[in-house]
């Protein structure tokens, strides 16, 4: 597999995962979280990405949640800017990033 399908897989595995937490959270602490962190970064360096996802983060979760697992070309480039970040805890986050690092030290 080349590198940047690996990227690709790993940052979908990550969504998957954002997904999951926000699903279980009934309030969606996290999609909360990303609305504040898109704002913050338009704030700070406004650019084509984040203003793509500042008007996906005013959708309804179920909308969201398709365009965060979307497995096409349009889903793995608004990954690419994800706004999610901090979602995860960073043990959350580090366990995926080494199961892929070991997967493709594997191959």
């Amino acid at each position: 597999m080349r590198l940047h399908e690996q990227i690709d897989l790993r940052s979908l595995e990550l969504a998957r995962a954002v997904v999951a937490r926000i699903d279980a959270d009934p309030e969606r602490h996290g999609l909360e979280r990303a609305r504040k962190t898109c704002s913050r970064w338009l704030g700070s360096a406004p650019a084509p990405a984040l203003e793509e996802w500042s008007r996906i983060l005013v959708r309804d979760w179920t909308v969201i949640r398709s365009v965060l697992l979307d497995e096409g070309a349009e889903g793995q480039r608004l990954r690419q800017s994800s706004p999610f970040t901090g979602v995860l805890t960073p043990s959350e986050r580090w366990e995926i990033l080494r199961r892929f690092r070991d997967e493709s030290s594997a191959a």
